[in-house]
């Protein structure tokens, strides 16, 4: 399977990302694996690398509970959080979209996304020219960026306080979207700042009503 470059007037571009007035639409996006996945409706998935330990385990739990709804995940999954849900959501049978934040050149896949992306369940996305073979603070942020836009709605499971996630959930706040988080009382600032505290079950009831 080989990378495949989009330029903004193919037919696959994500129409999302040209009409974004907070995103500036890249020239090109690399992409491997299953295009039709990017006509479906996604939900970011994002954490802190500090995260509380109870809420470590309720984002598993809600890997699980996304994987077995069916719900289309996108995120960059750098976090250990964010990479041990995708190691659940990988054993699944949903679609899902990972964004690294480099280049798709030169790539080494994981080994667990050899058997999604041969089912046509798994895309790789990156905004980033081939020179861009290293992950960094300003990439991850832009990539961050990249799959907010992309998404639907947006899941953060913890911020820090302070953090870099934090501060982007912010901004994406500001760009009218749906973000929610986990109910609990380590996520009062994220709640604060305008994201809905919820469980697990409430956030599908209000992805299934707006399908």
């Amino acid at each position: 399977m080989k990378v495949l470059s989009l330029s903004q007037d193919h037919s696959y571009y994500p129409a999302a990302l040209k009409i974004s007035f907070s995103y500036q639409a890249p020239d090109h996006i690399a992409t491997l694996g299953n295009l039709d996945i990017l006509s479906l409706k996604k939900l970011a998935f994002f954490c802190s690398v500090k995260c509380p330990g109870h809420l470590i385990l309720k984002a598993h739990d809600f890997a699980k509970y996304l994987s077995e709804a069916g719900v289309t995940v996108i995120g960059g999954f750098h976090s250990p959080v964010e990479r041990e849900c995708l190691r659940i959501l990988l054993r699944g049978t949903q679609p899902i979209i990972v964004c690294p934040a480099r280049t798709l050149e030169g790539l080494r896949l994981p080994k667990g996304y050899k058997k999604p992306l041969s089912e046509g369940r798994l895309l790789l996305l990156s905004p980033f020219s081939s020179r861009q073979r290293r992950n960094t603070s300003e990439t991850a942020l832009s990539r961050n960026r990249f799959v907010g836009v992309l998404a639907d709605q947006v899941f953060i499971a913890h911020a820090a306080p302070n953090s870099k996630t934090e501060s982007f959930c912010g901004e994406v706040l500001e760009w009218n979207k749906p973000v929610y988080t986990l109910q609990s009382e380590a996520n009062a600032r994220l709640i604060s700042l305008g994201a809905k505290g919820i469980h697990p079950e409430e956030l599908l009831s209000k992805w299934k009503s707006t399908e």
